[in-house]
């Protein structure tokens, strides 16, 4: 029988756990009690139905037994001291069992109130009431008890009914109404101040997002006309010139633009598409400079599908095209690669150009890829600009997707 009883027992806590976690589950119990107790977990609110899985996960099994051992001895305890300092021609047992229940019908109202806080908090008066009148007829049921079990007769019940009424009265108010009402009132303002934060939390991270996605848009849109402008400015001077090349050059030009319109208007791009942006537009502008201008790109396999800020390396390229090579009377080479480390992504533009001493400042384009990053990764990405003998290195360090 008892190995039923537990059986039952855990089958109907693991329920109440599934319950918890997903609410749907609760018209999947069994009609009748068990379901009415899942329906009534399923309502209550997020909070609380997590707050109240993680107590029934920690007190259950052996732990709450124990528990209850520890209580009832503690109360038994109490009971016997009870019965030498106020009642010594009792029996000693009466204290005890008193002591017990009393202790016991606390606790439960107590772990009641802390689970259904908000409900007691939106109706005080009628939960004190409740508590109260369940106090006064609970002390009738047991004054009833002990007059019949001792032989009094009824007149002497009558008799003392009115004192009886006030003690009970008194005692369910000061011993469990008036401290499961304030228990409540303290949970209830509580959770309003928590949630009342989180909801504010909430706010401010939605407008940081929506303020984050306008900064990206309006960097975006300063960025995509420069890189046109320069390459149609290519265009049109090899156009001027009558140079042979120039149909070739608009007609990979149109393509380009045709396939990369989209990525560039994408928030975050695989870093292969990136390096494939990059080596179209240096395509395109070594039409334009000739022997001026030699590249090389260099992408590990293993980086290839990695997410990064669109246009971010394009706008590296660009400027060491206009303040690197153009200004060189030699021109240079640039070198596009992507390296990882342990906890970070490094992708260098290395330019063989006039480097840093001769560049007027650090330009539009490079603070937009500052601003983007910090945009997108906070204080763990940057932009570091060094001198590289010759040229300049352009080094962006962002985090690993799975360092974040």
């Amino acid at each position: 029988m008892w190995a039923g009883i537990a059986k039952w027992y855990r089958q109907w806590e693991q329920e109440q756990l599934a319950v918890l976690q997903d609410p749907a589950l609760a018209r999947q119990a069994p009609f009748g009690y068990r379901r009415y107790v899942a329906c009534k977990l399923a309502a209550l609110p997020l909070s609380e139905r997590q707050e109240l899985y993680r107590f029934s996960v920690y007190w259950r099994g052996s732990r709450v037994w124990l528990a209850l051992a520890a209580l009832c001895l503690v109360l038994s305890v109490l009971g016997l001291l009870l019965h030498l300092a106020f009642v010594p021609a009792t029996p000693w047992w009466k204290p005890v069992v008193a002591a017990n229940t009393i202790g016991l019908a606390l606790s439960a109202s107590f772990a009641g109130v802390w689970f259904n806080y908000r409900r007691i908090a939106r109706a005080k008066l009628r939960a004190l009431a409740s508590m109260v009148g369940l106090g006064a007829i609970g002390g009738l049921l047991g004054t009833l008890i002990v007059t019949v079990s001792r032989g009094k007769p009824w007149q002497e019940l009558i008799d003392d009914l009115p004192r009886t009424l006030m003690l009970v009265t008194g005692a369910a108010t000061v011993l469990i109404a008036a401290p499961s009402i304030v228990l409540a009132v303290l949970r209830n303002r509580h959770y309003e101040t928590a949630n009342a934060q989180l909801q504010r939390d909430a706010e401010q991270a939605r407008l940081a997002r929506e303020l984050s996605e306008t900064q990206l848009r309006l960097l975006r849109a300063q960025i995509e006309p420069h890189f046109l402008f320069n390459t149609l400015g290519a265009v049109q001077q090899l156009a001027q010139e009558k140079a042979p090349r120039a149909a070739e050059l608009t007609a990979h030009l149109i393509d380009f633009l045709r396939a990369s319109m989209s990525d560039m208007r994408c928030e975050q791009v695989s870093l292969a598409t990136e390096f494939g942006l990059v080596e179209s537009y240096l395509a395109v502008m070594q039409i334009r400079m000739g022997e001026r201008l030699r590249f090389r790109i260099d992408l590990p396999t293993s980086l290839a599908a990695t997410q990064v800020p669109s246009m971010l390396v394009l706008t590296l390229a660009e400027n060491a095209i206009k303040h690197g090579i153009e200004p060189s009377l030699r021109g240079g080479a640039i070198t596009v690669t992507a390296h990882e480390d342990a906890d970070r992504i490094r992708i260098a533009v290395h330019d063989s150009g006039v480097g840093m001493s001769d560049t007027p400042g650090n330009g539009t384009g490079l603070e937009n890829v500052r601003s983007r990053l910090r945009l997108a990764y906070g204080e763990s990405a940057s932009l570091v600009l060094s001198e590289a003998e010759p040229g300049l290195l352009a080094e962006l360090f962002i985090p690993r997707k799975d360092a974040q």
